[in-house]
């Protein structure tokens, strides 16, 4: 027997649950379908045991629950980030259903709505919302196959704590995010720790009294649409490096390389045990500084087309990882490292989808998360309507406007 219901979410992310609420508020039948066990999975699960926001706390704006308490300007710990979310879901009586992974989406075009396929049931729905984010599979390299047994590779993933590490030295790869604040925590450790890094950017924790992110909210930064990027391949960009923990602070890879880590051009390749990397270390430091004095520079723009009172700031310069000796192959015979961790991303499938629904790149061919199928709907994802989209400050606009849409067609 197939089971009816107006509306199915799949995936019970930020995007879902902001969904949920709206359409609740609304009063209109729905269900959220959550392949995990628990609410907050990926925080939970998916974050090392001191990951912190990379946003201040007043931009955790679930809708509904947008964050009030006394600590602002601070930056929310896991554990909190994974409450919060719990919460959420009893507070509003969220209808979620956990451990079910939806297997398929086709259309019925005898009823004009959908068959959710699970592991255990066929589902029918009139609209299909789906919420199951950007990051759902770690990257990995195919040159991690050929790395030599005796050395643990991970995905940054799965990384906790330095301790839970094997001895010896460290090599991380990838420098957005996750992979800088994964490389200061095992430098400050004291653990050996090699870098090889990308084009991802850095940005100044704080700049003329205030935290970056208020900047780049202000300045309307974060409402970009994606026409104005330089290319729809832009939206895949790496995130610029900052960091939360403790009280937050700017990562800068030349302090990195004035503390002893030891900066890398991009991998290539291996052989015989030897790791080749690419001589373009120089090269991704200098995109890297300029990510910042671009930021810098637009924020200046801003207080002066404004006339804000705000006081004028140098931020200080770095140059100790243009001075290190660049190499360019790394034999793992005869260095002592014994950990590799990938942090080089996630991948995004959206195959559970029957329907012609992605570009050529497998992103979701819509407008607003609204795609040109009727009843179909995406949220939770950078770049639907803004930048924003996808991030806890602006996910509760987008899925308000999906919810919206899904009332109109009643």
């Amino acid at each position: 027997m197939v089971t009816k219901i107006e509306t199915i979410i799949v995936g019970g992310g930020q995007g879902g649950l902001s969904t949920s609420y709206f359409l609740s508020q609304l009063g209109l039948e729905h269900v959220v379908l959550e392949q995990a066990g628990k609410a907050g999975n990926v925080w939970r699960n998916d974050r090392w045991d001191s990951f912190t926001l990379l946003t201040p706390n007043w931009s955790f704006r679930l809708p509904g629950a947008e964050y009030q308490d006394k600590d602002p300007e601070g930056f929310m710990a896991r554990d909190e980030i994974v409450t919060r979310f719990e919460q959420y879901v009893e507070h509003f009586h969220l209808p979620i259903q956990y451990n079910v992974r939806v297997n398929s989406i086709e259309q019925n075009e005898l009823s004009g709505g959908y068959r959710v396929n699970t592991g255990d049931s066929t589902l029918e729905a009139r609209n299909v919302v789906i919420a199951t984010g950007l990051f759902q599979k770690p990257k990995t390299q195919t040159i991690s196959l050929d790395i030599p047994e005796r050395i643990t590779q991970i995905h940054s993933s799965e990384y906790r704590n330095p301790v839970s590490l094997p001895d010896g030295e460290i090599l991380v790869v990838g420098s957005a995010q996750s992979g800088c604040q994964i490389a200061e925590e095992l430098y400050q450790s004291g653990r050996k720790v090699y870098l090889s890094i990308g084009s991802a950017g850095r940005a100044p924790r704080r700049y003329r009294e205030k935290d970056v992110y208020e900047w780049l909210n202000l300045s309307g930064f974060l409402d970009r649409t994606v026409d104005k990027l330089p290319s729809p391949k832009a939206k895949f960009s790496g995130n610029p490096h900052v960091s939360g923990k403790d009280g937050g602070k700017t990562l800068n890879l030349h302090k990195f390389a004035r503390d002893g880590v030891q900066l890398l051009g991009r991998m290539q390749s291996i052989h015989d045990n030897t790791i080749y990397l690419s001589s373009d270390l120089k090269e991704n430091l200098i995109k890297a500084d300029k990510f910042e004095s671009e930021i810098v520079k637009m924020v200046d723009q801003y207080v002066l087309r404004t006339g804000m009172s705000v006081p004028e700031e140098q931020l200080p310069v770095f140059l100790d990882g243009f001075t290190q000796k660049e190499i360019t192959e790394i034999n793992l015979d005869s260095t002592n490292i014994s950990t590799i961790i990938w942090a080089n991303g996630y991948n995004f499938d959206f195959s559970l989808v029957k329907l012609p629904v992605r570009d050529e790149d497998g992103f979701p061919i819509q407008n607003g998360g609204v795609t040109e199928f009727q009843g179909l709907f995406f949220v939770g994802l950078p770049w639907l309507n803004k930048q924003k989209s996808g991030l806890l400050i602006g996910v509760g606009e987008n899925a308000k406007f999906v919810a919206s849409v899904i009332a109109s067609r009643r």
